[in-house]
């Protein structure tokens, strides 16, 4: 009888990461990748203690992919923007992972990548050693958040989004100007969460960096 095949971290994630492309982490099982591999879940379980280990382990790899070559320029505000720009880039391609990242984070190699610039981008920036960790950690919340929101749009339907659209025109357009006065002034230049995000992503960090420099002494 042939020995079963042993197989790699890396095959592992790889295999993974195919199969979180088309689910989510919900549906996503150690059992159903075992399958997938042609093996049983107790030899996946020599490389992860559990589904959230390996699922982290996924997260960090995208990490891991949005740091390659990367090599830090400019001032501190334009290497955080550069990072951030690689990530939301990086997680855009794998959209499903996104909101594994928010939800459970990473502690690999990636993650000490991305932690290191940033913060090291955050100290050259002027401010006090003190405020550092406090300002990376809002800024980490509000990349995760950013991030895994645009994600989760970029998985919807075609016909989802056609129905959500008809549902924004119908909340926005049809508002009923006694009751919601400025929404209905304002109905035709409201744009659905969809629209622009690119842009929007971008201002928005900009704008949390501009209150970051409004701190430094």
């Amino acid at each position: 009888m042939a020995a079963r095949r042993r197989w790699s971290t890396d095959e592992i994630l790889d295999t993974a990461t195919e199969l979180l492309s088309t689910s989510d982490a919900e549906s996503f099982s150690v059992r159903k990748l075992a399958a997938t591999l042609g093996t049983d879940s107790s030899s996946l379980y020599r490389h992860f203690r559990d589904k959230t280990e390996l699922l982290r382990a996924v997260a960090d790899r995208i990490l891991l992919s949005a740091m390659e070559s990367y090599y830090p320029e400019g001032d501190w505000k334009q290497r955080v923007t550069a990072v951030a720009l690689r990530l939301r880039e990086a997680f855009g391609q794998q959209p499903q992972i996104a909101a594994i990242w928010g939800r459970y984070a990473s502690s690999g190699v990636g993650s000490r990548l991305v932690m290191e610039e940033v913060l090291q981008a955050l100290r050259a920036s002027g401010l006090p050693d003190d405020e550092v960790p406090v300002r990376y950690h809002r800024l980490a919340i509000l990349l995760a958040s950013l991030i895994a929101s645009e994600a989760g749009i970029s998985t919807v339907t075609s016909r989802e989004y056609e129905q959500g659209m008809e549902l924004f025109r119908v909340a926005v357009l049809g508002a009923d100007p006694d009751h919601f006065p400025t929404l209905a002034h304002f109905a035709r230049e409201v744009r659905p969460l969809g629209v622009d995000r690119g842009a929007a992503f971008e201002e928005i960090i900009a704008a949390h960096l501009d209150s970051i420099a409004a701190a430094i002494p």
